[in-house]
Order: C-alpha cells, then sequence, then structure tokens
C-alpha cells in the first residue's frame, strides 16, 4: 500500500490513538532516502550536524545557510515523512521579526513543514508569532545544546522540584503560544509522562522515557557511524564504522598492489581502433 504525506494533522491523530511518532534525524539526500524507505514518520534535520557531519565541537557554530542546505537535500530524499528543519543559534533570539523571517526560510527555501526553536516560557512570544505566520513550531524543552554554555554541561535536566516546575510552567507556555510538538530532551521519564498526560502537543523524547508521544534519535548514533561515545539516551542498532574503515582500507591496500582496477572494472576499445591511434 502507498504511504501518503503525513501532515501535523496525522501526527495529533497518532497521539490521540496512542500510535508512537518515530522520528529520526537526517542532513544529506542518502540518510534521507534511508528514512523514506524504513517508513519514518518524521525527519528532523538538526543542527547537530555540526557535531556529526561538519565536524564541529557544538551546535553552536551552525549558520542558517548550513541548515537550508541540507534541509533541501533532505527534502529531496523524502515525500512521504514529516519535514522539521531545526532554527541555529541566533536564528531566532535576536528578535521575532528576525525570527519569523528565517522560519520562513525553511518553508520557502526548504520545503520543510515545521520548524524547531530551543528554549522555555522565554520564547513563548516568539513561538507565537511563527505561528501566526503559518508554519507550525515544534518546541524543544530540557537540555537544549545551544544553550549549553549556560546550563553548566550536558546534564540531565529537571531532577529537582523547582527544576521540573520550570519545564513544566514552560510546556505550559509553548502549548498557549501555539506549538504543536515539543521534544524532551534529558528529563525525567515520569516527568516527561506527566506532561504528555497533560498537553495536546505531540511530545517527542530523546533521554525523556517511553511514555512520550514519540522518540527521536541521530542517525549517526543508530548506525555507529560516529567516534564519539554513544550517549546513554541512544541506542546503537549497528556499527558501520567499522565496516566502513575496513572497506577504505582494502581500497587502499589493493590500489597499492595493483590489484584493482582489474578489466572488468573497465572499458575496452576495438584493437583496430588502437592501431590507428597517433601518440
Amino acid at each position: 500500500m502507498q504511504r501518503k504525506k503525513i501532515t501535523i494533522s496525522d501526527l495529533y491523530q497518532m497521539k490521540a490513538s496512542g500510535e508512537k511518532v518515530t522520528m529520526l534525524t537526517a542532513y544529506d539526500y542518502p540518510g534521507a532516502v534511508a528514512c523514506e524507505r524504513a517508513g519514518v514518520d518524521s525527519v528532523l534535520v538538526g543542527d547537530s550536524l555540526g557535531n556529526v557531519v561538519l565536524g564541529m565541537d557544538s551546535t553552536v557554530p551552525v549558520t542558517m545557510d548550513d541548515m537550508i542546505r541540507h534541509c533541501q537535500a533532505v527534502r529531496r530524499g523524502i515525500a512521504n515523512p514529516f519535514l522539521i528543519g531545526d532554527m541555529p543559534f541566533l536564528s531566532y533570539q535576536v528578535s521575532v521579526a528576525e525570527a519569523v523571517r528565517n522560519a520562513g526560510r525553511f518553508m520557502q527555501e526548504a520545503g520543510c513543514d515545521c520548524v524547531k526553536l530551543e528554549g522555555g516560557s522565554e520564547m513563548a512570544d516568539t513561538v507565537a508569532a511563527i505561528v501566526r505566520a503559518g508554519i507550525p513550531v515544534c518546541a524543544h524543552i530540557g537540555l537544549t545544546p545551544q544553550s549549553v554554555a549556560m546550563l553548566g554541561g550536558y546534564k540531565v535536566q529537571g531532577k529537582d522540584l523547582a527544576g521540573a516546575q520550570k519545564l513544566i510552567d514552560s510546556a505550559k507556555a509553548l502549548e498557549q503560544a501555539g506549538a504543536s510538538m515539543i521534544v524532551f530532551e534529558c528529563i525525567p521519564s515520569a516527568l516527561a509522562a506527566a506532561i504528555t498526560k497533560s498537553t495536546t502537543m505531540i511530545t517527542i523524547g530523546i533521554g525523556a522515557g517511553p511514555d512520550c508521544d514519540g522518540q527521536v534519535l541521530v542517525y549517526h548514533d543508530i548506525l555507529g557511524l560516529t567516534t564519539r561515545k554513544t550517549p546513554k539516551m541512544a541506542k546503537q542498532f549497528i556499527n558501520l564504522l567499522p565496516q566502513i574503515e575496513q572497506a577504505v582500507d582494502d581500497y587502499v591496500r589493493e590500489v597499492k598492489a595493483g590489484a584493482f582496477p582489474e578489466d572488468q572494472h573497465g572499458f575496452a576499445m576495438d584493437k583496430s581502433v588502437v592501431a590507428k591511434l597517433k601518440i
């Protein structure tokens, strides 16, 4: 049976029926095609591309042009999944007007279905303005990598009463602002479950337990395509990097030894033509 394009309404229906939403990051055309063929519901082009694709130490240096280019590549590879573009650092914090303009770029230039931005209650006015412009918003609270310096490192958020209440209040403010979805990153499972039960937003967990409406992981983490240690919140479903390194090693060795290319990898020319060549 042919799949249909997934919309925000479809995701709401999945929440209502209890069907879990599958989300995965992708950053290029081959990754997008893999998500499409596997039947992933939603694809997030995350600013995590700075870490896993561009070799940066954090997501902070990622630019709007970086994000647009990678979203365009992913859009070419998917037809059905709901596509979310991640707004990078300083693309939405400077002013509401600039946030709306940059969110519009994701829709107009890259064909995204939604934009994601980090932050809690302080981002409510920005979220409301983007929604008024007709652009669906996915919020993101808990561990927010763009502001990790303020958080004192990559730590679980909301473990004490004050921290948990702050996240609950942020979720309420973002819901009232019109956010359709929200990512919970590295928050206690019980807290994520409680907010999920009380909100109309579609909740997506990453290190937030099994009771969210859906889950998201980084493409390179589930495939073992990274040199970093797999985070606790992720599961490595296959370890491809050693296999890739072995294939590259075999290629280098065969070229050095003259074993590649063989006749089967080349193209023949008629001997009579060769005889007439003037060299």
